[in-house]
């Protein structure tokens, strides 16, 4: 792909935008970088760097006149593709693409892709570690925090090129056609983004569009979408379930999780050890077993790390015992689904820590796995007055204005063997840079409460 001489320009101030404009400026393009925040709410010392390498940039608003004279724009994953300026472009046939889609015309490795509503990041850095552990070279990267493109700018060479795809990432990627796709699950996600869940829904699937002989469609048989969707014809398609059926590839059998793929022998491997709570997470382990198993991995490897493997921070993570209570910390449950696997691993008494960012979705499912243990919700953030119309003459609850607000209510509301969780149901963007900031504060005011 010719990129010298070319106007480009690339939307989004971002990792993404900015992995994105290196890469081009190597190749000889004419780089703008378009971004709508102000350059007071920017990094100095990145602008510069930018700026010295060449590239133009506009911030503070996106100018009309840039866009619809480039010869092609790439737009970054948090860019809405309905802002006028695109809607312009488009109109007037100027090849619109993303940061993900491009980069991945540029890499001859195979690509190991990863998407779902929940469970991704965890997955990717599970696979990452069987991988590595295998003496195989590999690259990690995608929604999981490293672009992409920086495989490319970088001229890295790779055995597999492991990628976590978000559905923003997949609804600019047309030709992307990876080796292996694995869809985790699907529940209502990003419905401020979506027209419908649907739509939401079509985009996850997509990933599979361009894939055919000899490449591997990877699905969870127990998610109701999933297990009714039939990818292309030629794609390899393996199926994975908590029970066995007919059609499963994976499923578990007392303590063990028996895996096959066409072509190799059936493996089974023990789960004595495993150290990950609840059945999402055995789910989720079906998909990286065959995942590796595609990608030629010893089973004695696979085995030695799903015995290793603790986890990500802020997913289910235990923090402290207090006075009898325990303090779990599942910042990354961002949504409600997610929200609900976390509460559903419990078997005893929780106090519940929820609100931040409302994404659109219903809260009924919320409510619905409350009834199971949740004694009393703590809700905060801009989301706390839907949650407690939601909760309202079902389950106890009451409102906090921030965290340590939050976790102190929470333990004046536990008694002995209660389990106080951060399980949000929603974004962290009203009070918090992200969810991992989330899940710090949290573990501060915990802590905090041990020192008092």
């Amino acid at each position: 792909m010719e990129f010298r001489g070319k106007k480009i320009v690339v939307v989004g101030f971002g990792k993404s935008g900015l992995s994105t404009a290196r890469c081009l400026i190597k190749r000889g393009a004419a780089v703008t970088i378009g971004d709508i925040k102000p350059e007071s709410a920017l990094d100095a010392d990145i602008l510069k760097e930018v700026r010295d390498s060449g590239v133009k940039l506009e911030v503070g608003g996106h100018k009309l006149t840039t866009f619809l004279n480039a010869d092609m724009i790439i737009v970054s994953p948090g860019v809405p593709l309905d802002i006028k300026p695109l809607a312009a472009a488009r109109e007037k046939g100027i090849p619109i693409s993303g940061e993900f889609e491009m980069a991945s015309r540029l890499i001859d490795s195979p690509i190991l892709a990863v998407t779902g509503t929940n469970g991704k990041t965890t997955t990717v850095s599970f696979i990452e570690e069987i991988i590595k552990r295998s003496g195989r070279s590999l690259f990690a990267g995608g929604n999981i925090g490293t672009p992409l493109m920086d495989y490319v700018s970088e001229g890295m060479k790779s055995d597999f090129v492991l990628v976590e795809v978000s559905s923003f990432q997949l609804d600019t990627a047309e030709r992307f056609n990876p080796f292996v796709s694995l869809i985790l699950n699907i529940t209502p996600d990003h419905l401020d983004r979506y027209d419908s869940f649907d739509a939401y829904a079509r985009s996850k699937f997509s990933i599979t569009k361009n894939q055919g002989k000899g490449q591997y469609a990877i699905l969870n048989d127990d998610d109701p979408l999933l297990h009714d969707f039939i990818p292309e014809k030629d794609v390899i398609v393996l199926r994975y379930g908590l029970n066995r059926s007919d059609r499963s590839n994976a499923y578990i059998e007392g303590n063990r999780l028996i895996a096959s793929v066409p072509g190799k022998s059936e493996a089974a491997f023990s789960l004595d050890g495993f150290k990950l709570p609840g059945a999402h997470n055995l789910s989720n382990l079906m998909g990286v077993v065959l995942v590796a198993l595609c990608a030629g991995i010893e089973k004695e490897c696979i085995q030695e790390i799903m015995l290793e493997f603790k986890g990500l921070h802020h997913r289910i993570e235990h923090v402290a015992n207090i006075s009898g209570v325990d303090f779990y910390d599942d910042s990354k449950a961002t949504n409600v689904d997610a929200a609900v696997k976390s509460i559903e691993v419990f078997d005893r008494p929780v106090i519940l820590i929820a609100g931040g960012v409302h994404k659109g979705g219903e809260y009924v499912p919320l409510v619905t796995a409350s009834r199971q243990c949740v004694k009393r919700g703590i809700f905060m953030g801009e989301a706390r007055l839907m949650l407690g119309d939601a909760f309202k003459d079902k389950i106890p609850y009451e409102y906090a204005a921030d965290m340590g607000d939050a976790v102190k209510k929470a333990f004046e509301a536990a008694v002995k063997g209660d389990v106080v969780l951060l399980a949000p149901a929603c974004s962290s963007f009203d009070m918090f840079t992200d969810y991992s900031h989330r899940g710090m504060v949290f573990r501060e005011k915990v802590e905090g409460l041990n020192n008092e």
